[in-house]
């Protein structure tokens, strides 16, 4: 038991390592959560998705994923396109900021987050580079405690989006301000523009 606690532990403490860094997921997990706005719907499809990630790494599903390049080429090309959509998105909202409005979302606003948040998980190689061939590998080293590293890995990920999504809204005071808002839209923009071009560029 104590074998498999370490080991979970050190799945937790790596799949923590990997998603703090900032990125278009998190700046979307933070931009909900600041708003109010479909929280839970966010928080459980990034959960979710790296749950299933990092079983696949954990499985193995790695091993495939490299023996076929062109996929993350083509998965590279529509990704960084993606996110240079959203980037000009984000500039746009960033020249014409307006207060935080705390109010619960719409179905709309539900729909375009939920795409939004699935388009940002399964369309960035990056993804699977980390979670599913990095934290693969790394969890093959376990040998038979290979999935106590995975389920501590997944609590890792749950824990992160959870306090992002809903510790958001400790900053609504501050973002009560159109200005504070074009600075997180600029900050939005700028991350996503340049993670768009580096994945066009590495796709092609």
């Amino acid at each position: 038991m104590g074998t498999a606690l370490t080991t979970a532990a050190a799945g937790f403490g790596t799949g923590l390592s990997l998603i703090v860094a900032i990125g278009a997921q998190n700046a979307l997990v933070l931009r909900q959560g600041i708003r109010r706005q479909a929280v839970f719907t966010v928080v459980a499809v990034c959960a979710l998705s790296d749950a299933v990630l990092i079983a696949a790494g954990v499985a193995g599903v790695g091993a495939v994923v490299t023996a076929w390049p062109p996929a993350l080429t083509l998965v590279g090309l529509i990704g960084g396109g993606f996110l240079i959509s959203y980037a000009a998105l984000a500039a746009r909202r960033a020249l014409r900021p307006s207060a935080l409005t705390a109010t619960g979302a719409t179905a709309g606003s539900r729909r375009a987050a939920l795409l939004a948040c699935l388009a940002m998980t399964w369309l960035n190689p990056h993804v699977y580079l980390d979670t599913v061939l990095l934290l693969g590998s790394v969890a093959a080293g376990h040998d038979g405690q290979r999935w106590a590293f995975g389920i501590g890995a997944v609590l890792g990920s749950l824990c992160w989006f959870t306090a992002l999504g809903y510790g958001a809204r400790l900053l609504s005071g501050f973002f009560a301000r159109p200005g504070s808002w074009r600075v997180l839209d600029g900050l939005i923009a700028a991350t996503m523009g340049v993670m768009g071009v580096t994945l066009l560029v590495g796709a092609l």
